[in-house]
Parts: C-alpha cells; structure tokens; sequence
C-alpha cells in the first residue's frame, strides 16, 4: 500500500512543486470581510494552499472514522469482559472435572453392578441345559 502511496504521490508532489517555482511572480490577496490585503509570492501560495488542503483532507477523513474506532473501542471492551467470564468459566469446568474424578475414586461399584448384559440371556434356558 505504501508503494503505491508513493507511486502516485511523489509524482503530484514534483509536478507541484515545479508549477509553483516557476510562477514566482507576486499575488495580492485581499481578504474579503476585511480590508486586509497581502502579497506574497505565487510559490509559497500554491504550496501553502496544497499543505491547507492535505490537512483539510487528512483531519476530514479522520473524522469520518470516528464511528469505526467508537465501534471498535466498544469491541474492544467486550472482548476483554468475555474473556474474563471466559477465564471464569474455564475455572469452574476444571473443579467440576475434579469433582468428578474424586467421586469416581470414591464411589465404586458393586460387583452385582458389574454383571455383563450377555449372562442375562442364561435366564430363559432350563435349569437341566446350564448345567
């Protein structure tokens, strides 16, 4: 992006500044509400006007960015509250894993608990074929 920048502006800034070196003749401004008049070289206006208008154009633009920094300002702070409820939130899923192994641990299971579901299909045979 810079190299374009430069591809496009180096070229405008030289063709300014040749135009305004070579009119140095002198102008007279009159500044119209009042009686004011000054003259200064056609130079030094055309470069003056030039730095007026890039900064007209830079503070313009930033002003038309203010809602996309507002908007992310308040992204901002929502990321950094969820985050936190994230960080809280995976706290208590690592008690709750623990709780979990600690009643594993303790609680253990019964041996009748423990009987296969394949020793029932035994029920349905007569007491003569399991023996």
């Amino acid at each position: 992006m810079i190299f374009f920048k430069v591809l496009i502006g180096l070229p405008i800034i030289v063709l300014l500044l040749v135009f305004a070196f070579v009119n140095n003749n002198m102008v007279e401004l009159s500044l119209w509400p009042t009686d004011i008049e000054v003259t200064i070289s056609q130079s030094v206006l055309v470069v003056l006007l030039y730095v007026v208008g890039y900064i007209m154009g830079w503070f313009f633009t930033w002003l038309s960015y203010a809602p996309i920094r507002k908007a992310l300002r308040s992204q901002k702070k929502q990321n950094l509250k969820m985050t936190k409820e994230q960080a809280k939130l995976n706290k208590e899923v690592e008690d709750l894993r623990g709780n979990i192994d600690v009643l594993k641990s303790v609680v253990t299971p019964k041996d009748e608990d423990k009987k296969p579901f394949f020793a029932w299909k035994n029920i349905f045979k007569s007491k003569a074929d399991k023996n």
